[in-house]
């Protein structure tokens, strides 16, 4: 495990810290309680994260296995040369247009932070992760956007008109989410990079690591796609996974519910009737792929709790009450920041309080069953997060409309989430 000098490791963390004792629903700014349920984390969690490098990137015919010598790919110039941290490795990723190369380089990039124990670093992010010419991706609200042609959200094909078959469709939609899922967690490593201190270094161990799970999901998905004769860019793609990474770009509090805890929960969701309509079209190899894909998502669905445990428990809130806003949470300005050392950079983050809308209703984040109750609780999710949001959410007339016929996470295949974020004034935090 890399660690960084002493001082840096955790110091911020509480030797009372224990996400066992927390209270969801809780709060110590307020009187009441409305719940006593307990936090139980994914028991797999500590095993993932002390888990040696998985080389199994490619997809044999008994299910994934490593590449032969022949296949395995050199460290790049460019990754030896500019990376001499996490963060700078991160950038290089998100720099990165073509999708293999960048699921490649993403690997190369989280095995060499691990083996030659690297520091964190500061960096910043590009404002947009670089992307090939295909596929064409749609910008909502739609526009033109400058590393492609845009297209008309009318010009993303359902199944029927895309000129792919069924499961070349699901597979390439998969893929979108998986190549986009790599840039996600990439840009929360090098964005937050400012606030290691504050955050530790395993935060961002633990989204390197979800990087490089998704990287070799969208190895997996790119490989089998060329197998049944297709490529990823062969139909038009959406561009709302990365404007959702973009509304919370200023705050980790956001970015933890909107991504783990909305996004990649959608996938838990989604992923078995994916791999039910793999098998009823009779690809069953396929739907082998996706149903290893939706297991091990659910360690990034954990690491998403685990981290919005964490942060609740800094601005001493409740879990279950930060998740639907009505208490404060961090927002870190990157770019202001910059200009500070690390002693400075502290006083530059803020509490805010607000007590008016919901955050996923603040947000605009969508939570639509039905849900998969099993995977959501094994990754520790309590229920009452979200099932009354989702109920409440679709009792109001019209307001999902078009989100819904947009819906391509896994099942038809994108997140549904768009962020409105406020500005917010940064003070000294209490003691």
């Amino acid at each position: 495990m890399v660690l960084l000098t002493p001082k840096l490791r955790f110091s911020h963390l509480p030797t009372h810290f224990h996400f066992t004792k927390l209270r969801f629903c809780s709060s110590s700014s307020s009187s009441s309680s409305s719940s006593s349920s307990q936090f139980s984390p994914w028991s797999g969690l500590q095993s993932w994260r002390e888990s040696p490098l998985n080389e199994d990137r490619f997809w044999g015919t008994s299910g994934p296995q490593p590449l032969s010598n022949t296949e395995v790919p050199n460290t790049p110039a460019a990754l030896e040369a500019s990376g001499s941290s996490l963060a700078e490795l991160g950038s290089l990723v998100l720099s990165t247009s073509d999708p293999l190369t960048k699921s490649k380089l993403s690997h190369l990039a989280f095995s060499r932070w691990r083996n030659e124990g690297l520091p964190i670093g500061l960096c910043q992010p590009p404002s947009r992760p670089a992307r090939p010419t295909n596929p064409q991706l749609v910008c909502f609200p739609f526009k033109l956007i400058p590393h492609g042609i845009g297209v008309s959200p009318k010009e993303i094909p359902d199944p029927k008109n895309s000129g792919l078959p069924l499961n070349a469709y699901l597979l390439h939609n998969l893929a979108h989410v998986e190549l986009n899922a790599i840039d996600l967690a990439w840009d929360t490593v090098v964005r937050f990079s400012p606030f290691y201190h504050i955050l530790g270094d395993k935060f961002f161990a633990d989204f390197a690591h979800v990087a490089d799970d998704e990287s070799r999901h969208f190895a997996w998905c790119s490989q089998r796609l060329a197998e049944i004769g297709f490529n990823y860019g062969d139909m038009p793609a959406h561009n709302l996974l990365w404007r959702e990474c973009e509304k919370s770009s200023d705050n980790v509090a956001a970015r933890m519910a909107a991504i783990p805890l909305v996004q990649e929960a959608r996938g838990l969701d989604a992923g078995p009737r994916l791999v039910k309509k793999m098998v009823g079209f009779g690809d069953h190899r396929t739907s082998t792929i996706v149903a290893r894909i939706a297991e091990e998502e659910i360690a990034h669905v954990a690491v998403g709790v685990y981290w919005f445990m964490f942060i609740c428990h800094k601005m001493n809130r409740a879990p279950c009450s930060t998740f639907k806003g009505l208490v404060a949470f961090y927002h870190f300005k990157t770019g202001f920041v910059f200009k500070f050392n690390s002693i400075q950079a502290l006083q530059y983050l803020s509490i805010s309080l607000r007590n008016r809308a919901e955050l996923l209703q603040e947000y605009n984040l969508e939570l639509k069953g039905p849900f998969n109750y099993s995977a959501r609780d094994e990754a520790g999710i309590p229920r009452e997060w979200y099932d009354s949001l989702s109920t409440n959410k679709q009792e109001r007339e019209g307001n999902w409309k078009s989100s819904q016929q947009l819906s391509e996470v896994y099942d038809r295949l994108a997140c549904i989430i768009s962020m409105e974020s406020e500005n917010s004034s940064l003070n000294r935090p209490p003691e």
